[in-house]
C-alpha cells in the first residue's frame, strides 16, 4: 500500500488511521479520484465560459425529461430522519459534540467543512470524537474549568458533513497524490462507524456540500454504492442531504435528487454559501453587484425564488426541504440587543415553517428552544412533505433577479473587512467557527465578505455617502479593522490583511478562501510515513 502521511500520528489517533481504514481510503481514491478531478476541471471551464458570455445560467435542456417526470420519488426516510424539525450544526471538537448531541435537537450535523479549520489535529481528533460519541464513550472533564461532560440517554441523530470536492487532504498522499478531503472524511467515518451506528438503530448519514451539478451527485452515489458493497450492507442504507449552496446546483435540484434517489434524504437551503456563489459565478456582470450583506435577506427576489423552488422540488419527490442558518447568536449583558437578535431568529424560523420547510438549522444550543417552539406550533406532523407548493412557478429569470433594495454604506465596507479579517486570521490559527459582532461566522459568511469587497472594487461601486470604493480605500479599512481584531496573533491578522488585499486587486476572485489559506495553515508540518 503506497500511503504517505506527512504528519506525525499521535498514539490516540492511530486507531483512526489504522491499516484497514487506509486500505479502504486507497480503494476509494484509486477508483474515484480521477472522476473528481475531471468534474473540477468542468467547473473551471464552465466558469470561464460564463465569464466570457459563451453560456448563461438556466435549467438544462438535456435533463428536462427528469424534471417533467412526476412519477419518480426518493427513498422513504431512514430511521431518525423522518422528523428533523431542528438541527444543530458545528465542528467536531469534543465538548461541542457532546453539547450538540445533548441540545434537544433532532439531529446534529458534525462538520468537517465550513465551520471547521482543517488542521491535522482537528480532522483526526474530530473522527475520534465521533467514533466515541456513537459508542457513548465520549464523556470527559475540562481540565481548565473542571466541568464534566457526558451524553444524555437520548442524544441527537448524527449526520456528518465531509469537505467539498474542491478541497484536498494534502497531508495524506496515495501513489504520490493528495487524496480528496471529502473522500478522506467520508472514508474514515464510514469505515469505523457505519455498522456500529446501524446496530444502534440508525445509519451512516451525510450532508454533501458545494455540489455544482448532478454529475457531482452521481459521483457521490457511486461512492456510496461502492462503500456499502465493500462492507456488505444493503444499498440505500447511506442517506445524504445535499446543500443547495451554489447558483449552478439550484438549476439541477431535480437531477441531483434523481441521481441520489435511493440514498437521498433531501435538500438544504445553504443560504450564505448560496449568496457567495451568486456573486462569484456572475462576477463578470456589474448588475450582480449587491448591497450590504445585511440587506441580502431571504425575502429578496432571487433568494425567495430559490426557497420556493427548493421546497416544491423536495416535496414533489417526498424528501425533506431543510431551512438554513440564522447567523444571530445570544448577546450577553445587553438585554435590548439580545431581544432584537432573538426576534430576528424567531421571524426567520416562522418564515421557514410557514413556507413549508421540514426543519431548520441553529448554531447555538440557546436557540434550540426558540426554533423548536415555532416548528412545534406550526408543524403538527413529523414533516411537511404534504405541502406540495404546486402553485409555485419559478423560472430562470426569477433565480437570477438582482433587484435587491439597499445601499452600500461605509459601515458595510467596514463590516465586511472586519468579518473577513477576523475569520481568516482565526481560521489560520485553527478555529473555523467564530463569533464576530454578535453573529456566528463560518467560511460561508466570510466568503460573502471577500467577494463583496472584490466586486465593489472591481466595478468602482459608490457608498451611500458618495465615496468610490477602490483598492486604496479598502486597504485603509482593512488596516483600521485589523487593529480591532482580538484573540489572535498579530502575524495572523497581517497574513489575513495581505490575503484580502491580494484578492480585491485580482482580476477575478479565487474559488475558495479555504483552498487559498491551506498552505498557511499547514506550515511547520512534521513528516512521517506509514
Amino acid at each position: 500500500m503506497t500511503v504517505e502521511i506527512k504528519n506525525d500520528v499521535s498514539p490516540q489517533h492511530k486507531a483512526i488511521l489504522n491499516e484497514g481504514a487506509l486500505q479502504f481510503l486507497t480503494k476509494l481514491h484509486r477508483t474515484f479520484n480521477n472522476t473528481r478531478k475531471q468534474l473540477l476541471d468542468t467547473r473551471k471551464q464552465r466558469q470561464t465560459n460564463l465569464d466570457n458570455g459563451k453560456i448563461h445560467l438556466d435549467f438544462l435542456p438535456e435533463t428536462e425529461h427528469i424534471r417533467q417526470n412526476k412519477a419518480w420519488i426518493c427513498a422513504p426516510p431512514a430511521p431518525g430522519l423522518k422528523d428533523r424539525r431542528v438541527e444543530i450544526t458545528g465542528p467536531t471538537e469534543r465538548k461541542m459534540v457532546i453539547n450538540a448531541l445533548n441540545s434537544g435537537c433532532k439531529t446534529f450535523m458534525a462538520d468537517f467543512e465550513d465551520s471547521n479549520s482543517p488542521t491535522w489535529f482537528n480532522m483526526i481528533d474530530g473522527q475520534l470524537n465521533l467514533h466515541d460519541a456513537i459508542r457513548k464513550q465520549i464523556d470527559f472533564t475540562d481540565n481548565k474549568s473542571g466541568k464534566s461532560y457526558k451524553l444524555s440517554p437520548n442524544p441527537a441523530v448524527l449526520i456528518v458533513r465531509p469537505r467539498g470536492w474542491h478541497l484536498d487532504e494534502t497531508r495524506i498522499l496515495i501513489d504520490g497524490e493528495p487524496v480528496s478531503g471529502g473522500l478522506f472524511d467520508f472514508a474514515m467515518y464510514f469505515y469505523h462507524n457505519a455498522k456500529e451506528y446501524i446496530n444502534r438503530g440508525y445509519g451512516p448519514y451525510f450532508y454533501l456540500p458545494k455540489l455544482e451539478s448532478h454529475l457531482e451527485a452521481r459521483l457521490w452515489n457511486d461512492i456510496f454504492n461502492f462503500a456499502q458493497d465493500s462492507i456488505d450492507i444493503p444499498r440505500g442504507t447511506i442517506r445524504a442531504t445535499v446543500l443547495i449552496e451554489t447558483i449552478y446546483a439550484v438549476f439541477e435540484m431535480d437531477e441531483i435528487l434523481y441521481e441520489l434517489r435511493n440514498h437521498s434524504s433531501g435538500l438544504n437551503c445553504g443560504r450564505w454559501d448560496y449568496i457567495f456563489s451568486f456573486i462569484k459565478a456572475q462576477r463578470a456582470k456589474k448588475s450582480c453587484v449587491l448591497p450590504n450583506r445585511s440587506d441580502v435577506t431571504m425575502t429578496v427576489p432571487f433568494m425567495d425564488a430559490y426557497v420556493r423552488l427548493l421546497i416544491q422540488t423536495c416535496h414533489g419527490r417526498q424528501v425533506a426541504a431543510m431551512g438554513g442558518m440564522s447567523a444571530q447568536i445570544p448577546i450577553k449583558n445587553d438585554e435590548k440587543a439580545n431581544d432584537a437578535a432573538m426576534t430576528k431568529v424567531k421571524n426567520d424560523k416562522a418564515r421557514e415553517v410557514n413556507a413549508g420547510h421540514d426543519g431548520t438549522w441553529v448554531a447555538h444550543p440557546a436557540l434550540v428552544k426558540i426554533a423548536l417552539d415555532i416548528f412545534n406550533d406550526k408543524m403538527v406532523g413529523p414533516n411537511q412533505y404534504h405541502v406540495r407548493r404546486e402553485e409555485v412557478k419559478v423560472n430562470g429569470g426569477d433565480l437570477l433577479n438582482t433587484q435587491v433594495p439597499g445601499d452600500i454604506s461605509e459601515s458595510g465596507v467596514h463590516e465586511n473587512a472586519s468579518a473577513g479579517l477576523a475569520y481568516c486570521s482565526s481560521w489560520i490559527e485553527g478555529n473555523g467557527c467564530v463569533p464576530i459582532n454578535n453573529l456566528m461566522e463560518d467560511a460561508a459568511t466570510a466568503e460573502i465578505a471577500r467577494v463583496q469587497l472584490w466586486s465593489w472594487v472591481k466595478y468602482a461601486a459608490k457608498t451611500s455617502s458618495g465615496k468610490v470604493i477602490n483598492a486604496s480605500y479598502v486597504d485603509q479599512v482593512l488596516k483600521e479593522e485589523g487593529k480591532k481584531v482580538k484573540g489572535v496573533k498579530e502575524s495572523s491578522i497581517n497574513k489575513a490583511i495581505e490575503y484580502l488585499n491580494d484578492q480585491i486587486k485580482s482580476n477575478w476572485p479565487s474559488d475558495f478562501l479555504t483552498s487559498d489559506l491551506l498552505n498557511i495553515l499547514e506550515s511547520g508540518q512534521k513528516k512521517a510515513s506509514l
